[in-house]
């Protein structure tokens, strides 16, 4: 099997390390951090196709730079799950989830100032990469729990079978390798 995977996005393209994650399954490895030309053409396209939305919500940490960029060009504000409670959250509240790329079973948590925001706004999510759509589902859960509701789901990426969803929007799919 090839080292890298060849993705062709936004008018760019990229060699993505393939990345095992167990015996018999393999990724390719997807990073926006540091690469601000791709952040910034990705965000780009996603922007003229998902709906109109007043807030926009992505997880820790890898959704930051897309989320950030989609906010930077639209003038949307952007509201960052985080993956722990912090000091000076208020009150938060966390939702469970367990994410392909990560080991353990993680919560991702929004204080009451970032609730009370959502409360009845049109919230659209957004991450770097969906896969088993666990992260999505708990971005999707605090937005129910504020109150607000879902404009949209989006991602660069739909990886595996989230590649055959039909409530994402992304601009790619991105496949699995999986080992015999």
């Amino acid at each position: 099997m090839a080292a890298y995977y060849t993705l062709h996005i936004a008018g760019l393209t990229r060699e993505l390390k393939i990345c095992p994650i167990s015996e018999k399954l393999d990724i390719a490895a997807f990073i926006l951090f540091s690469d601000v030309e791709l952040t910034e053409a990705c965000a780009r396209e996603l922007a003229k196709r998902v709906p109109e939305c007043d807030y926009i919500l992505t997880a820790e940490s890898k959704g930051i730079p897309l989320a950030y960029e989609m906010s930077r060009q639209s003038g949307v504000k952007y509201i960052l799950a985080r993956k722990s409670a912090k000091l000076y959250m208020y009150n938060p509240i966390g939702i469970d989830v367990k994410s392909i790329t990560t080991a353990r079973l993680q919560t991702l948590y929004l204080d009451q100032h970032d609730l009370e925001y959502l409360h009845g706004k049109r919230v659209l999510v957004v991450d770097d990469v969906i896969s088993t759509g666990e992260s999505l589902n708990a971005l999707e859960e605090l937005v129910r729990k504020a109150g607000g509701t879902i404009a949209g789901r989006a991602a660069v990426l739909a990886e595996g079978d989230a590649a055959q969803r039909d409530d994402i929007l992304f601009l790619a799919p991105l496949p699995i390798f999986t080992k015999e």
